[in-house]
Parts: structure tokens; C-alpha cells; sequence
């Protein structure tokens, strides 16, 4: 790793700075914890290097509000977004403002671990790489009309039950073809179909 390598992690749970601090440190990365975004946002960003970790849900300025206000001052640092909550408008909404990941408590290490080595590779980078943008759109345009369909639903936040219901399809039916959706699009979690399908501009969950 790169003496660069910051990870910035801000959580309002001591304990979990504390955890976090401890698999990162012993990953070879440098830490520097925060109790808030507060405490991270009153450094000079300008000269800050890495990646930002945030909580999402924090007393003050919560993690989508801290994106925003990143965003707003021009710091191009990569954020990882956490939460302990299955919140995929929330997924939509943190990546859409600015985003990276969006990873849910309790994680696997090597998820956390995975999510800021790509964050590392795409530090200073702005936007997505041409060819990873293509990529996504073929696959996007793999789908058949029921799969697409499905997809826009998943992207809505909706649980299956809802999803069969707008369509008029068992809710069986629709573990299929969102299985079908996950497999084409080459995802793991909803989160990362959701980042997949942001990053293609021209398309919308509607």
C-alpha cells in the first residue's frame, strides 16, 4: 500500500471504531478514527489522501449529509458508506450523491477489506472507467423486459411481495428472475447492483 493509504473511518460507536480500527491496522492500513462528521469535517480536507469510512445513521451530520457537504467543497476522497440496516433507497440515494460502496452491519472482513482497495484504486479518479461503463450496459441490456422490470423494483427499494404484485406475478416468479438479474449482472449484493446500475447514466429505476 501506498504511505497515501488513509482510511478516514468515522463512526459515533466506540466500539465499533475500535473493531474497525483494529482489522484495518492489522490489514497494514493506516487508520485515523472519528467519533463524528463533525470532528472529521473540521480538518483542512485539502490536504487529506485515502479513503473516508462513514456510519450512516450519526447524531449531527449523518453520512449522506457529509457526502453532500464533501461533494460540495470539491474533496474528490472516495466514502464507503456503512449501515446496520438493509436500506437499498438509502443504497440509491448515498450513491447517487457520491458514494463508492455501501456495505451493511454485520460484514464479513474481507468486505470491508475488498471495498477499500477498490476505494484505493479509485482515489483521485473522477468517474467510472469507459470500459467498466460498457461492460455494465451489456449486461444491463442482457436482460429480458421481465427482468428489467424486476430490476427497477429491486432499485425502488421494493420487497419481492411488492414487486410480484405490480406485475402480476407470484412472488415465486420473482425470486427467479431477480436471481436471473444478479447472476447477469455479475453481482453479489444489492448494493453492488445497485452501484453497477448507477453508474450507467442513462439508465433510471423509473
Amino acid at each position: 500500500m501506498s504511505s497515501n493509504a488513509v482510511v478516514h473511518l468515522i463512526d459515533d460507536d466506540e466500539g465499533v471504531r475500535r473493531a474497525l480500527a483494529f482489522l484495518l491496522g492489522t490489514a497494514g492500513l493506516a487508520v485515523r478514527v472519528y467519533e463524528s462528521a463533525s470532528a472529521f469535517l473540521d480538518q483542512d480536507r485539502d490536504s487529506l489522501t485515502g479513503c473516508v469510512v462513514s456510519d450512516v445513521r450519526m447524531p449531527g451530520i449523518d453520512g449522506l449529509e457529509l457526502l453532500r457537504r464533501l461533494k460540495a467543497s470539491g474533496v474528490t476522497l472516495p466514502v464507503i458508506i456503512m449501515t446496520g440496516h438493509a436500506d437499498v433507497p438509502l443504497a440509491v440515494e448515498a450513491m447517487k450523491t457520491g458514494a463508492v460502496d455501501f456495505i451493511e452491519k454485520p460484514f464479513p472482513d474481507d468486505v470491508l477489506l475488498g471495498a477499500i482497495k477498490v476505494a484505493f484504486a479509485r482515489s483521485g479518479k473522477i468517474g467510472q472507467g469507459s470500459a467498466e461503463i460498457e461492460q455494465v450496459r451489456g449486461r444491463l441490456q442482457s436482460l429480458t423486459p421481465r427482468e428489467n422490470e424486476v430490476l427497477k423494483g429491486l432499485l425502488r427499494g421494493y420487497p419481492n411481495k411488492t414487486i410480484a404484485y405490480d406485475l402480476g406475478l407470484s412472488p415465486r416468479t420473482v425470486e427467479v428472475h431477480r436471481a436471473n438479474v444478479m447472476t447477469k449482472m455479475a453481482a453479489s449484493s444489492l448494493p453492488e447492483l445497485v452501484r453497477m446500475t448507477l453508474m450507467v447514466g442513462d439508465f433510471s429505476p423509473g
